[in-house]
């Protein structure tokens, strides 16, 4: 397989898990609240075997779920995705135990994790987080606060990284695996633009200790990026498939209305507008699959081409759909409408896990051959 094209069983698992994400997955969705976790949708998700396809994930078959579930079902593709953003760190580093004890909840669906890292303060420049672990005994007592994190406080166990040397920068971070009922930690929820569950966290002296570490101690940092590196691409897949979710919807409202005597799709303006979409559409999933190669086949530019592909993908979906909007008129502004759903799902990915202009600060401190730890993450 090249980077540039799937091979037949690829294109037939992408339209099963559609089949999947349309038939079987909305309607758990629809049934569910918003704002909150949605459990039976977990549940639906570990039952089809989706969430054991995350540990471990190759890139490309990463990006594939979360393209082909994004078409036909956006809250399962978030639920799916974040189940793997906040357990990755544990699979990848964990202890024997504590895969054991954690990872077949998540892969069942069953148990919900959360990836902590954003803070009020911390957001873009990660390096910088202020969650402080102060030593106590053989451990520590975390003191602080988390912000934007999704599926808090509903999750189970949260993968939290906390400043355990002063004044080291992204080397003095430590991965913890906190677990939901320790003392403590409390969260509360917030309302965002899309109804995701998201929520912030405070930590009043929450015990940790050896056994809660997640790799090795001021390790964390790196953990994260390796965590992140990973994802990147996936949330490029995101976008992808809803651009192509709005594309599809266009060109049969285009092709269905009537406007000046015809087909909308007959009027030049339209139509041009339409293939550009199209057009972007299809560079970012290509940008896509080569980030998610890239990564797979351990090649030493994956941070460049993974912050290239989530870059360019979810600015292109951003213009994808609101094109879309504006093709159809006010039937998309209204609410249950699939474009005013994309509408609000598409604006959050250009900031989340590393926003637009930290994209281009790395792949410009790629190109020029310097070092950088600025990310995102939530």
């Amino acid at each position: 397989m090249t980077v540039f094209s799937l091979d037949p069983q690829q294109t037939a698992w992408c339209a099963t898990l559609r089949s999947l994400a349309t038939d079987t997955l909305r309607p758990l969705a629809e049934r569910g609240t918003p704002g909150r976790v949605n459990r039976p949708l977990l549940a639906a998700l570990g039952a089809h075997g989706l969430l054991a396809r995350l540990f471990p994930a190759a890139a490309l078959d990463l990006c594939l779920l979360r393209e082909s579930l994004a078409q036909g079902c956006t809250e399962a593709e978030s639920a799916l995705a974040l189940q793997g953003l906040g357990a990755d760190p544990v699979a990848r580093a964990g202890t024997p135990a504590q895969r054991a004890r954690w990872l077949p909840g998540v892969v069942s669906g069953t148990t919900v994790a959360a990836f902590a890292l954003t803070e009020p303060s911390a957001g873009s420049d990660a390096a910088a987080l202020a969650l402080r672990a102060t030593p106590d005994g053989t451990g520590w007592r975390l003191h602080g606060a988390k912000r934007w994190i999704s599926n808090a406080p509903e999750a189970d166990f949260y993968t939290v990284f906390a400043r355990t040397t002063e004044d080291a920068g992204s080397r003095g971070v430590t991965a913890f695996l906190v677990p939901a009922d320790r003392p403590g930690l409390t969260g509360t929820p917030l309302a965002m633009l899309a109804d995701h569950p998201v929520g912030a966290l405070s930590f009043d002296g929450v015990p940790v200790g050896p056994d809660d570490v997640l790799g090795a101690v001021d390790g964390g940092f790196r953990l994260a990026m390796r965590t992140l590196d990973l994802f990147r691409p996936s949330v490029g897949a995101f976008a992808v498939g809803m651009a192509q979710a709005a594309l599809d919807a266009t060109l049969e409202h285009t092709t269905r209305r009537a406007a000046f005597g015809g087909p909308l799709r007959d009027l030049q303006t339209v139509a041009h507008r339409v293939a550009e979409m199209a057009t972007r559409t299809e560079a970012a999933r290509l940008l896509v699959y080569a980030a998610a190669a890239a990564y797979d086949a351990g090649a030493p530019d994956v941070p460049r081409r993974s912050a290239m592909a989530k870059l360019y993908a979810t600015e292109a979906a951003q213009y994808v759909v609101d094109s879309a909007v504006q093709l159809h008129g006010a039937a998309a502004l209204q609410r249950g409408h699939l474009l005013e759903h994309l509408y609000r799902e598409v604006r959050a990915p250009r900031i989340y896990e590393g926003a637009t202009e930290v994209q281009r600060g790395i792949i410009a401190k790629s190109l020029y051959g310097r070092g950088g730890s600025v990310t995102s993450g939530g």
